[in-house]
């Protein structure tokens, strides 16, 4: 099982990559849309790593895939140009997945 990168960040694939991670660079909501269900796809890819630009793009696909999918795990991680601080992204995913505000 391995990990696959989606990012709109540059930097982010280059250090991914140098860690042995291969990605996919995506530009518009139509690429990440495409990247990512043939992702979701793919057998042998365990995690997906999804940096913050592109969960701008198509948030709503996102949260539905992590919703709905068992495998792979899609991770939201920082890219080059965020502070590494997701706005309240765990706390709007338990609020949607479970439906308690906390």
């Amino acid at each position: 099982m391995k990990f696959q990168l989606i990012s709109n960040d540059t930097d982010a694939i280059v250090g991914m990559r140098l860690a042995g991670i291969s990605g996919t660079m995506v530009r518009t909501e139509e690429d990440t849309r495409k990247a990512l269900l043939e992702t979701v796809k793919m057998e042998d890819v365990a995690i997906v790593l999804i940096t913050e630009g592109v969960v701008k793009l198509c948030e709503d696909l996102v949260y539905d895939l992590k919703m709905k999918c068992h495998k792979p795990l899609i991770v939201e991680i920082p890219d080059s140009k965020s502070n590494g601080k997701s706005k309240n992204s765990i706390t709007k995913y338990i609020r949607e997945s479970i439906g308690i505000r906390i």
